[in-house]
């Protein structure tokens, strides 16, 4: 069983930055693809962007150009850098692990931007 623990949101006034850390516990880290998605109130949990095992990234249009996601595979752990940040960005952020044969989630971390 992996377990996924997010930290690092918060309220913060528009055009600030914040970084969210997903720390994953277990062996499959480095083999797994780790998204962040994100859903706001009222609305369908949606993607924010990937870290593929291989290195690869892609990005929601709606983050492209403010949002950056990195991994430290030898800390087990995603980050994801959100700068020049929107109201409209306000949600709680999920962090998921995904594999051939696994689906995991974290239990998310609120993160609310002040216009």
């Amino acid at each position: 069983q992996v377990q996924l623990v997010e930290s690092g949101g918060g309220l913060v006034q528009a055009g600030g930055s914040l970084r969210l850390s997903c720390a994953a516990s277990g062996s499959i880290f480095s083999f797994s693809a780790m998204n962040w998605f994100r859903q706001a109130p009222g609305k369908q949990r949606e993607f924010v962007a990937v870290s593929t095992s291989g290195g690869r990234t892609n990005y929601a249009d709606s983050v492209k150009g403010r949002f950056t996601i990195s991994r430290d595979n030898a800390k087990n752990t995603v980050y994801l850098q959100m700068n020049s940040l929107k109201p409209e960005d306000t949600a709680v952020y999920y962090c998921n692990s995904v594999g051939r044969s696994y689906n995991y989630w974290g239990q998310g971390t609120q993160v609310t931007v002040s216009s």
